[in-house]
């Protein structure tokens, strides 16, 4: 095994740990790619030769140190790629690293019976299409023609998919830097069912995350919504904006869409973190100049608000509904 992938299990405020916890992977590896809100990969090639231990013994020790030093405990998969980790971590619990061995024979052996859904990158569409043909486990698509694939979901995404589902991963971890993002987060006091509530934290996130990058002089070029429910599961949902902003009115839009987007009825929230990604300067950034004066006038209030919080603190100027 040569790849981990580990997700940490956070409190509520769990992106303001992240970076410490990748870190502590930084430790053992330089390759180590952030999966935020919660995860991330690490390639142990090198690493397993210097310490002179497998993949499986490190994910102990790293396991042991988040304890120790973070108090957070992690689950952890491995296998010889990003591909088959990701999909060890699935059965991978709390104290049992769940490891994919190398050899072709045990790869093909931990894919057959999965359904076509366990791939990373294969949504539902593309699993009922295939199911319509009888390829409802890896392991009939494995033994598929390859060009009988291409002619069901095209000819790259069935190259890809015949490739997968034969245990090939083409796949690489790259290193990013969890810097390159912002993080707001609200919890609530209890499981909150209520919309207005969401929206007044998302309102309220997104204009952190304005302010801030503002003060930073900084622009983000996508916004993720990720929302944790009751019972510690959660959705991510990311939108590439229109053009590169730290505007908060043109952040919370988006916020607004990517939450009415998951439909939620009745869902019991516990909490909302937004994630500003693909920070960039703002003094290169471009934007669409308008005919409508109530553009130019709400970014010059903005500006008027930043200095007023910067002098009397974060709470002197906020939208009505929240100080409501």
């Amino acid at each position: 095994m040569t790849v981990l992938c580990v997700r940490f299990q956070l409190p509520p405020m769990y992106e303001a740990a992240l970076p410490g916890l990748l870190g502590l992977l930084e430790e053992f590896t330089p390759v180590v790619e952030a999966l935020p809100p919660d995860g991330a990969l690490a390639d142990l090639r090198g690493a397993e030769r210097y310490f002179g231990r497998d993949a499986v013994e490190l994910a102990s020790v790293i396991r042991v140190r988040a304890l120790a030093l973070h108090g957070v405990d992690c689950v952890i998969g491995a296998g010889p790629g990003p591909m088959l980790a990701r999909m060890a971590l699935r059965d991978a619990r709390p104290g049992l690293t769940c490891a994919v061995p190398g050899e072709p024979d045990a790869v093909a052996g931990f894919l057959a019976e999965r359904p076509v859904t366990a791939l990373p990158g294969v949504g539902a569409a593309t699993a009922r299409t295939l199911d319509e043909y009888g390829l409802d486990t890896l392991g009939r698509v494995a033994a598929a023609p390859l060009p009988t694939l291409q002619r069901l979901v095209g000819a790259k995404s069935g190259r890809e998919l015949h490739e997968k589902a034969n245990g090939v991963d083409r796949s690489r971890v790259v290193p990013n830097a969890i810097s390159r993002s912002l993080a707001a987060e609200r919890p609530f006091d209890r499981d909150e069912l209520d919309p207005d509530r969401h929206r007044r934290a998302l309102l309220s996130a997104a204009g952190e995350l304005g302010s801030r990058l503002r003060a930073l002089g900084k622009v983000c070029r996508t916004l993720t919504l990720t929302v944790r429910y009751a019972d510690r599961s959660g959705t991510t949902r990311s939108r590439t904006l229109a053009e590169p902003t730290a505007h908060s009115a043109a952040l919370t839009g988006v916020a607004y869409a990517l939450y009415e987007a998951l439909g939620l009825q009745r869902a019991r929230v516990r909490a909302l973190a937004l994630r500003a990604e693909g920070l960039g300067p703002a003094e290169h950034a471009s934007h669409q100049l308008t005919f409508d004066p109530v553009d130019e006038k709400v970014r010059r209030i903005e500006e008027a608000a930043d200095r007023a919080r910067a002098r009397f603190g974060p709470r002197a100027v906020m939208p009505g509904t929240l100080a409501a």
